[in-house]
């Protein structure tokens, strides 16, 4: 493995294995961009029951709840390489039979495959969890992190969107038919990878999926720092549930800026995404990974508080773009806390836990806030979500874990070094 640096930060080398696992990952997120946006449009031409339309989305979520954890014991237990790209050889094979069928789809079809592609990306995104530090050195980790998120959130936010509609003239098909394609091609770099898969220690005999996966857990609230971190991060996910889920009455409702405000809201977002991918690691060298994440915390509670309270469009786009820049340094410092702390042969069940008990605060945020809009005003989801993100940084600052630096000890130690 080789590293450069770059702005005093240590960047993992493009080539080799995590330049081909990056493309992989980029290419893969622009084909998910473009079936996510086609299966409502899909959806509403076949039915105009809300109801069941909001079920397709749901699906998306539903197997991270059901498989999530049996996803991350698999990861660990197989080759992740193998296990990564035999999943995406056979999710392009499910979306390539739909675009092919698309004549024939009903909404029960659109719910299968959304509940099936989300079912198999619990055991990729988990072994691709777990690989990732076998790709970089540990002082490169976080910066490998990085530029994967930014290059995702670059493709399936801003690459994406535009060629939905190009598409949809060649055809319904045409988005499901280029979701495929990058699936197959996503598997073929996966493959092209040469990397000697990790030594595991033999599994004692007798051992069960359902005694390795609840190791897992045991890991995560055993240790303190992810124990905090994961709490904060389900209390965010509420927050942004209730905020996202409404969001589009609070900008053409409360804000009257139209279609076209709620455009430039979630442009605002995806630049702040794209922006902070950039300063995430350098942040975390100087203040350290938990301090980083409580920094995020207080500066998107301001964020929503603004967004909550001044009914002016300049500071909707102020706010998005600010959620969306420590959202993206939160998520890089949140995984790669996570890949370091982790004992090397548990980081697929200890994401997946972690993950499985985080990602149930979208739907339920949703719900939240569409309640909370109602009763109170189309506004009240933001403050309350203000406050969610205020309880997280406390949690934070309550449970004091042990901050960490951005490089691990090289004496193998699988937790990193403390800061004072």
């Amino acid at each position: 493995m080789t590293t450069v640096e770059a702005a005093g930060v240590r960047a993992p080398a493009w080539r080799g294995g995590f330049g081909r696992l990056w493309s992989a990952a980029v290419v893969s997120r622009f084909g998910d961009a473009l079936r996510t946006a086609a299966l409502p449009l899909l959806a509403v031409r076949l039915t105009d029951d809300p109801l069941v339309i909001a079920s397709v989305t749901a699906c998306g979520y539903l197997p991270w709840l059901l498989f999530g954890l049996l996803g991350g014991a698999v990861a660990d237990r197989v080759d992740q390489r193998r296990a990564m790209w035999a999943v995406d050889t056979v999710r392009g094979g499910l979306v390539a039979c739909f675009a092919v069928g698309l004549g024939h789809a009903t909404v029960g079809l659109l719910i299968a495959l959304a509940f099936a592609l989300t079912t198999f990306q619990t055991l990729f995104d988990n072994a691709s969890t777990a690989l990732l530090p076998s790709l970089v050195d540990k002082e490169t980790l976080g910066s490998a992190n990085a530029r994967l998120m930014t290059g995702q959130q670059f493709a399936g936010g801003f690459l994406a969107g535009p060629f939905v509609p190009l598409l949809l003239t060649l055809g319904a098909a045409a988005p499901f038919a280029a979701d495929a394609a990058t699936y197959l091609l996503a598997a073929a770099l996966v493959a092209s990878l040469r990397i000697r898969a990790p030594e595991r220690e033999p599994r004692p005999a007798g051992s069960t999926l359902r005694a390795e996966v609840a190791e897992g857990v045991r890991v995560l609230r055993h240790d303190r720092a992810l124990r905090a971190v994961c709490v904060a991060t389900l209390l965010c996910n509420i927050g942004m549930g209730a905020l996202i889920a409404t969001l589009v009455l609070h900008v053409t409702g409360w804000l009257h800026a139209g279609n076209a405000g709620f455009a430039a809201a979630m442009t605002a977002y995806s630049a702040g995404s794209l922006a902070g991918g950039v300063p995430a690691q350098w942040i975390a060298r100087r203040i350290g990974r938990v301090r980083s994440l409580f920094l995020c915390a207080c500066v998107q509670t301001a964020a929503l508080v603004l967004l909550g309270t001044v009914r002016h469009l300049g500071a909707l786009l102020v706010a998005m773009a600010l959620l969306g820049v420590m959202g993206m340094v939160w998520n890089v410092n949140q995984v790669t806390l996570m890949q370091q702390r982790s004992p090397a042969a548990m980081v697929g069940r200890v994401s997946s836990a972690f993950r499985t008990a985080s990602t149930s605060g979208a739907p339920l945020g949703a719900l939240l806030g569409g309640t909370v809009a109602g009763a109170y005003g189309l506004n009240a989801p933001a403050l309350f979500a203000a406050v969610l993100f205020a309880l997280a940084a406390t949690s934070l600052i309550l449970a004091r874990p042990a901050d960490v630096s951005v490089v691990e000890p090289d004496d193998g130690a699988t937790t990193a070094h403390v800061k004072p």
